[in-house]
This record gives C-alpha cells, sequence and structure tokens, in this order.
C-alpha cells in the first residue's frame, strides 16, 4: 500500500517437544495451564492428518476440533483451513493449506498454524 520494499520470509514454527509453539505468551500459563496447552497444536495435527486422509469436510473438522478444544479448557477465537497463499477459505480442490487456530487458555491467547502440502504429502 505504502509501496515500501519489504520482503517476508517465513520460518518454520519453533516448538517444545511437546508440540507447544515457542512464544513469550507461554509465561502467563500456569503449570496447569503449561501441561494442557499442547492441545492447540494437537488439534492442527489432527486436522492435518484427516485432511491427508482424504476427509475435505472442513466445516465439520473444524467444529470437531473447536469441541475439542473446549473439552480442554480452551475458548476458541478462530480455527479455520485456508488456502496458504490467498487466506481464502480453502476448497476440496486447494492443494497448498494452511490450518490457523487462536484459543484462549485462561486470560493468555495461544495462536498457532500448520502448513500443509498436500502435493508433497506422504
Amino acid at each position: 500500500d505504502l509501496n515500501m520494499p519489504i520482503q517476508i520470509i517465513g520460518e518454520p514454527t519453533v516448538r517444545a517437544a511437546d508440540g507447544l509453539a515457542l512464544s513469550s505468551r507461554n509465561g502467563f500459563l500456569d503449570e496447569a495451564q503449561r501441561a494442557t496447552a499442547p492441545v492447540v497444536y494437537r488439534t492442527l495435527a489432527a486436522i492435518a492428518e484427516a485432511i491427508q486422509q482424504g476427509d475435505r469436510d472442513y466445516p465439520a473438522l473444524i467444529a470437531a476440533q473447536v469441541k475439542q478444544l473446549q473439552a480442554a479448557g480452551l475458548r476458541s477465537d478462530y480455527l479455520e483451513i485456508r488456502h496458504a497463499l490467498t487466506l481464502r477459505p480453502a476448497t476440496a480442490q486447494d492443494r497448498d493449506l494452511v490450518i490457523l487456530v487462536a484459543a484462549f487458555l485462561g486470560t493468555t491467547r495461544l495462536i498457532d498454524n500448520l502448513h500443509l502440502n498436500l502435493d508433497t504429502s506422504a
């Protein structure tokens, strides 16, 4: 918009051994919340696995995983499956996807994403 010479270079998310994305926000979690927080990444991984297995009912996948977040004590802000380049809602024909999540655990808003390229997935 301002014609500034900016280049965005994406990098892989750095994660703890349990899958939680490393973030300064994690410091706001108490011990019990920190033990619960990896459910955020497990949510992304469950959706990715279902998609890799051929499930393209994205609304149903999202609804099921929002319930999992809620069952773990998180309040979902958003959980989306989007086209990785345009960030438009994904269609069953899209091959390059990103799964995005933001959820509150107590007062801490945890965010994460998982890139899924179906052309290179095993």
